[in-house]
């Protein structure tokens, strides 16, 4: 085996967290720090000096740096991008306003949309005109080209977004207005549509684009800073980045498309959890499995079929309503298909104007943190509520690393939530939990309805710092049995990354009827697109025999605006089988809306291929070294398990000396590091081979707790 050592790091909303593994015999390393908001690389140069102290390794014997960030999508929402101009075809200048016309809420009147982040001012119209089909209908007026460069040159406009009607069919004009900016405008970052995301729909390529330039400046900077610090430290190698779709690619690959980062920490956390999904019950998958992810800004959830995580090409970023689809920016990009589905362990509780208790979508982040941070925090977090029903010890938090003040929790939750409401400290601490948990099972099981899935027929996988803390809450209510809980749960997002292959997804749009589609050019489009993801995949260092490809078509029945993803193989495209092709497309139709139109005809809306490297592989059953000691128990701790069940006496566990095979009868507490499992009453538990805590849990009516 090789020598040396392979560095995850994600930066989340409120924790950095940290998973190294050694090449030479595959154990693992984890860390966590406080995320540093006004500068995210300090806190990742913090974590990385902390593992690498903590563990005698010198930093040059890290061999490789994957690394995922939030702050893309932090970025957006919180309106911390540069100043962007858009140029666009002449009567499109208002695009982003019109939209879709599709409404988020049907009756609300005074409906908010989110406000463009390209104002009126920065937008211009060029003259030009390409038809759907590529063909030049009005050539473009360069002269006036010139004149909006020039003026871009003379403002305070650091990147522009270049997307005209029907680029992604013909590119030249993009392409030349691009090449009169540099020349007059050499300062600006040009980001044009037709290669940011080529596609139909110029609402959602023209909001990609934008976006993309929005953050690009931003994050080409933290990332020099990023590589500056890491050489300061003795640290030369380059950097690869986790993308949304749980590929990873080159630095340089990144700093061009970086929307594509947008849901990187999530991504690996969706790609940890197939990869312990893989070793539970001697290597033999449990099948399907729901991976829920808390953290401390947000939590999510997402389906894994056969070791598959769903994906979708579409996304929405920095919605004014969580769970409201159409009230955010939508983003055309390859994605793990995941929702969010609630709030974080950061997140503030406050009660509406019914006085009803609602949760987030304000985080305490990382400053000033929850009340119990002792930061400065004042509101009630759902750490907070967590820390007072027990779940959490504050002599315990990051290994005793940091101090909980339980005092604060309680004054923060009083004053804002109990006595407004006439409750006690306890039933005010039990109601956020509760309306938290509430709220995620049902976002839970409306996501799996939509996909046309049984949600009772999956294993929650629970990650993130404040997953296995509500993961049986939550599963209670969705009619779960059986949780599978991995060590290190806490850090599993940049686990995910170092289980997770170079990868690219390519794109090209262009609807053409099945009926009509030219095979030859299908094929030759086809192949270029291959070659572009070949390339960087070998730029990141991978060997091109290791280089697999995947293509998949993007179809529906004419008509339709909803697209279904199919897998093509170059065979069927080769022998210009349309019957074969239409007949792939219903099978994967009738799955997902369990009906197929046999006399409508079919449409190829895009392409999509998907180059990829191997996947690095972690032997995950022998990754965590345990001491060999049957004494793992840490006392007792009273735990709050609802009203009925009150504050129970629960044995509290050290997670990191629990032997395999070890078993558990009813409620405990298992403490690590990163996170902490609650388990209620009425469950039966043991430790698999690779330490996972297999939960099996209790009939719903025997236990109250939900």
């Amino acid at each position: 085996m090789a020598n040396g050592y392979r560095l995850g790091v994600d930066i989340g909303g409120t924790f950095t967290d940290l998973v190294m593994v050694d090449l030479s015999n595959g154990k693992l390393f984890d860390e966590k720090v406080l995320t540093t908001p006004d500068d995210p690389s300090l806190g990742v140069i913090e974590g990385v000096e902390k593992i690498l102290k903590a563990n005698n390794i010198h930093p040059s014997k890290l061999k490789h740096i994957i690394h995922g960030t939030t702050l893309v999508a932090n970025a957006i929402i919180e309106r911390r991008g540069s100043k962007v101009a858009l140029i666009t075809t002449q009567g499109f200048r208002d695009i982003q306003e019109i939209g879709t016309e599709l409404r988020y809420d049907t009756y609300d009147l005074f409906m908010e949309m989110p406000v463009p982040l390209v104002t009126r001012l920065w937008r211009y119209e060029v003259s030009e005109r390409i038809r759907a089909d590529g063909q030049i209908i009005t050539a473009l007026d360069e002269s006036s080209v010139v004149e909006v460069a020039r003026a871009i040159a003379s403002s305070d406009v650091d990147a522009v977004a270049v997307s005209l009607l029907h680029s992604y069919q013909n590119p030249s004009h993009e392409r030349r207005i691009r090449e009169i900016l540099k020349q007059e405008a050499p300062n600006a970052i040009v980001c044009i549509s037709s290669d940011v995301m080529p596609e139909i729909g110029e609402y959602e390529r023209t909001s990609t684009t934008i976006c993309n330039a929005y953050v690009l400046p931003t994050f080409t900077r933290y990332l020099a800073r990023l590589t500056r610090r890491f050489h300061e430290m003795g640290i030369d190698k380059e950097l690869y980045l986790m993308l949304s779709d749980g590929g990873t690619v080159h630095e340089s690959t990144a700093a061009i498309y970086p929307i594509r980062l947008v849901q990187s920490g999530p991504a690996g956390g969706v790609q940890a959890a197939a990869a312990i999904n893989k070793v539970v019950a001697d290597g033999d998958s449990q099948g399907d499995i729901l991976c829920f992810d808390m953290g401390g800004t947000t939590a999510k959830a997402c389906l894994v079929e056969d070791g598959n995580p769903m994906h979708a090409n579409e996304f929405e970023v920095a919605r004014i309503f969580r769970g409201k689809k159409g009230s955010g920016i939508p983003l055309k990009i390859p994605v793990i298909d995941m929702i969010e589905i609630g709030a974080g362990g950061g997140s503030i509780a406050h009660l509406d104007n019914l006085d009803l208790i609602q949760v987030g979508p304000q985080s305490a982040s990382a400053d000033p943190g929850p009340a119990c941070y002792g930061l400065g925090g004042l509101g009630a977090t759902v750490t907070d509520a967590d820390l007072i029903l027990g779940y959490l010890a504050a002599d315990n938090f990051l290994g005793g690393d940091m101090q909980l003040d339980i005092e604060a929790s309680k004054a923060a939750v009083k004053n804002t939530i109990a006595d407004p409401l006439g409750l006690s400290i306890v039933d005010a601490a039990w109601a956020i939990h509760e309306t938290v948990n509430e709220s995620m099972a049902q976002a839970a099981a409306i996501h799996a309805l939509e996909k046309a899935k049984r949600i009772t027929d999956y294993t929650m996988i629970p990650i993130g710092g404040a997953g296995p803390v509500h993961a049986c809450n939550i599963a209670l209510k969705l009619n779960l049995s059986k949780i599978v809980c991995p060590p290190g749960a806490g850090v599993a997002s940049a686990l995910g990354f170092l289980v997770s292959p170079t990868s690219f997804t390519t794109v090209q749009g262009g609807s053409v009827p099945l009926s009509r589609l030219n095979f030859k050019k299908a094929i030759r489009q086809i192949l270029d697109m291959e070659a572009q993801g070949r390339k960087l995949i070998t730029a990141a260092g991978e060997s091109e025999s290791s280089i697999g490809v995947k293509v998949l078509a993007s179809m529906r029945y004419i008509g339709q605006g909803y697209n279904v993803e199919v897998g093509m193989t170059k065979a069927v495209l080769i022998a210009e089988d349309a019957e074969a092709i239409r007949q792939l497309f219903e099978a994967v139709y009738l799955t997902q809306f369990g009906r197929i139109e046999p006399d409508m005809a079919v449409e190829i809306v895009s392409w999509r291929v998907v180059t990829a490297g191997p996947t690095p592989e972690i032997d995950l059953a022998v990754a965590r070294s345990v001491p060999q000691s049957d004494d793992c128990s840490k006392g007792h701790r009273q735990i709050y398990f609802g009203p009925k069940n009150g504050f129970v006496s629960a044995p509290v566990y050290a997670r990191s000396k629990v032997q395999v095979g070890r078993e558990f009868v009813g409620a405990a507490i298992f403490e690590e590091r990163e996170s902490t499992i609650v388990v209620p009453p009425g469950s039966h538990s043991h430790v698999d081979k690779a330490l996972n805590l297999i939960i099996n849990l209790p009939v719903k009516d025997e236990v109250e707790f939900s």
